[in-house]
């Protein structure tokens, strides 16, 4: 029998990992494929430093530090040419995770993105040197702008936010003149950018994909991280719903992403793309709860069937395909389902959904009962502790446990039902 390692690349989270491992262990996986056997295991990826030629155990890694931390990126890079690892995300498009390619793309794609501008930063560079060669160069090249008649353009209110992003950091609200000269004043050294605001909005929703599945899941900004996701299963309509799982699939395929959300907001018939290239998804249980079952579940299936079946990193992209198509003069629904299809076939979803048939039958029953254990409410407990304050944890590990022990009954009579049929 063949085996294949699954490393995972952590930063300081406590739970999915924790969870990821036991729905493995429990599931204790012999996959079948094309004739062969396969056993799967997975192994906390430790950091170290490492000779470029060095030869590695790992088939496939799920990252999810490489993004903040260059030692790690560049293992990555390495494992992926040297190696042939598979990569959960492409360490060769980070940058683009920096929202402005991003951004560029999809607007050439023909996706709707709020007029967005990019603006010089503030502050020179802080080390001396380059302080210099800046100002000189900023005084033969760099145009004076006028800020306050570009706010106007834009219109209040706007966003102004850092063009690397980073979990709503700077991200600030602009309602008028006043606030933008602040908000300009304060950033520093960040490059910024300014975004025209969609307001009124009539939902707010956040899709998150993992290879070719995905939820879309209603989102509350306005509250905090741990209270965003709203359980409501029918917030959107057929179409809306269509479009918002379209988008996150041409995103990932074309950027060659395979674990990413995409933030949408919903303006009567419109659905405006405003951040879609995040490195590290929400996948924390204090976040997602009543979801984080089904983040975990998809991360199993997608992660091994890729491990096991011989598909390999696409670490080049091929963007012209996806803009023939956004410079055509194809309808907007006609694009989206052309470039549903190119992410269709670059997920392999068809061999995708048989092999999950077939290796998968009992993921959903192992699920439920993980998710019913003293191990999964230990689990809970022990990483509410490293978030909340003392006084706060039994609320909290009763709540966030709750949802998805109430996801897990939920799920249990479903399947019973559909049984009983």
């Amino acid at each position: 029998m063949d085996s294949v390692k699954i490393g995972l690349l952590l930063g300081d989270e406590l739970d999915w990992p924790s969870t990821y491992e036991s729905l493995l262990r429990r599931l204790d996986l012999r996959v079948k494929h094309r004739g062969r056997e396969t056993r799967v295991e997975c192994e906390r990826v430790r950091i170290h430093p490492f000779a470029l030629n060095a030869p590695t155990s790992y088939r496939l890694v799920i990252d999810r530090l490489a993004y903040w931390y260059l030692h790690p990126r560049e293992w990555l890079k390495k494992a992926a040419l040297l190696n042939d690892v598979y990569m959960i995300n492409n360490p060769f498009t980070f940058q683009s995770m920096e929202k402005h390619a991003a951004y560029c793309a999809m607007m050439r794609c023909g996706i709707k993105i709020p007029e967005t501008w990019l603006i010089p930063t503030k502050n020179p560079p802080a080390d001396p040197t380059f302080a210099r060669k800046y100002e000189r160069t900023a005084a033969k090249y760099n145009d004076l702008f006028d800020l306050g008649g570009l706010g106007g353009h834009i219109g209040y209110p706007m966003y102004m936010k850092p063009f690397d992003g980073g979990g709503w950091r700077g991200v600030s609200r602009i309602a008028d003149q006043e606030a933008l000269y602040s908000q300009y004043d304060s950033s520093g050294q960040s490059l910024m950018h300014l975004q025209r605001a969609v307001e009124p909005y009539d939902v707010f929703v956040r899709s998150l994909a993992i290879g070719p599945q995905v939820i879309s899941l209603r989102y509350d900004p306005t509250q905090p991280s741990h209270g965003r996701y709203q359980v409501d299963h029918a917030f959107l309509s057929e179409r809306q719903g269509r479009e918002a799982r379209q988008l996150v699939k041409l995103i990932n395929s074309f950027f060659r992403w395979e674990f990413n959300s995409c933030e949408c907001m919903l303006q009567g018939d419109d659905v405006w793309a405003i951040d879609f290239a995040n490195a590290c998804p929400d996948i924390a249980i204090n976040s997602l709860h009543y979801y984080y079952p089904w983040a975990l579940m998809a991360l199993v299936r997608w992660s091994v069937f890729c491990a096991t079946t011989g598909r390999r990193s696409r670490i080049n992209m091929e963007p012209y395909q996806y803009f023939e198509i956004g410079d055509s003069d194809r309808s907007y629904e006609e694009k989206l389902a052309a470039y549903e299809a190119i992410a269709d076939n670059y997920f392999q979803r068809d061999e995708f959904e048989e092999f999950c048939e077939v290796n998968f039958p009992h993921l959903e029953e192992v699920a439920i009962e993980y998710f019913r254990s003293q191990e999964f409410l230990d689990m809970t407990s022990e990483t509410i502790r490293d978030i909340f304050p003392p006084h706060e944890q039994e609320k909290y590990t009763g709540h966030f446990a709750g949802l998805a022990r109430f996801w897990a009954q939920s799920r249990a009579e479903q399947l019973a039902a559909a049984k009983g049929k």
